[in-house]
């Protein structure tokens, strides 16, 4: 296994869920970018977000939240005029429907050094101006560092899936990983099945291809072979943040491997096979259990976690 990890810079939304449930209503730092960098630094992987907050009394509450979780505020992450929020609604399944207010922009100079990984997606890789500036910082850095996407559609805000999927598409022929739920694909993709879909993204050049599929687990596609993996079983409380914890898992795994970071890594990525890359998909599942195990958006410990 491999002692350095790289760093790790993501991109995208922090902001203030509000969330709302048959026992009332609650606020709590969120955001999927977010979450992914608070899931990788409670794995012991050092992070920073760059994100787009205001000074308010909810800006300052996501400052102390991400410092108490040893995640470093890129600096020009608080110049919005107000602090973002996402109401979530849960249904009696404890699955999350979502509400925003937000604004996003993203300073496309971005001072990202080489050989750190660069996480995106969500809100942040299509929301207009800062997408493309998102867009605009990866395809700057994309041969000097390894890139991970998300796409995690919220309808709300992106429209209609014809108005977001040529953007999608030129992300991830960008990245190097990329995951997407079940839900996501179908909404982004509409008619084409799972696996053409992760295939599809194969051809444009990701490495590790993933949709996860709820309960049902993953389907990975890694060296053109298709891989079905379950997920543990769990009493689910919600669903809040899973999908980011699996995100944050799977990313935890390939940087012990040494499979992310600069250019070297992302050879030994394209060469890796199933056997190297089924423990990190693992981990990501792990991770999503344990979260859905217990109320909102909170991802595990690497001591929490069986291996």
């Amino acid at each position: 296994m491999w002692v350095m990890h790289a760093p790790v810079i993501v991109a995208g939304e922090a902001l203030i869920d509000i969330v709302v449930s048959r026992t009332g209503e609650a606020e709590h730092v969120g955001g999927s970018p977010a979450n992914v960098a608070i899931g990788l630094s409670r794995l012991d992987h050092p992070a920073q977000l760059a994100c787009h907050i205001g000074t308010d009394e909810r800006g300052q509450r996501i400052e102390k939240h991400l410092a108490g979780e040893n995640v470093g505020l890129f600096p020009g992450s608080t110049n919005a005029e107000r602090t973002p929020t996402a109401t979530a609604l849960l249904g009696p399944d404890g699955a999350a429907t979502y509400a925003f207010k937000i604004t996003w922009e993203f300073d496309p100079q971005l001072n990202v050094p080489a050989g750190v990984h660069f996480h995106t997606g969500s809100i942040a890789a299509v929301l207009q101006p800062g997408g493309d500036g998102v867009r605009d910082v990866i395809a700057r850095i994309h041969d000097e560092s390894t890139i991970s996407y998300d796409p995690n559609a919220r309808p709300q805000l992106m429209g209609h899936p014809e108005d977001v999927q040529a953007r999608v598409d030129e992300l991830v022929s960008l990245s190097d990983v990329v995951k997407a739920s079940d839900e996501d694909i179908e909404w982004i993709y509409p008619g084409e099945q799972l696996e053409d879909v992760l295939h599809k993204w194969s051809d444009l050049g990701v490495s590790v291809a993933v949709a996860t599929r709820g309960g049902k687990g993953a389907l990975v596609l890694v060296q053109n072979q298709l891989h079905s993996v379950s997920l543990p079983e769990v009493e689910v409380v919600d669903t809040v943040g899973a999908g980011d914890s699996f995100m944050s898992g799977i990313l935890s795994g390939l940087l012990d491997e040494g499979l992310l970071g600069g250019p070297d890594a992302r050879e030994r990525l394209r060469a890796a096979d199933w056997p190297q890359i089924q423990p990190c998909v693992a981990r990501g599942l792990a991770c999503a259990a344990i979260t859905v195990a217990r109320a909102g958006a909170n991802p595990p410990r690497r001591v929490e976690l069986a291996d």
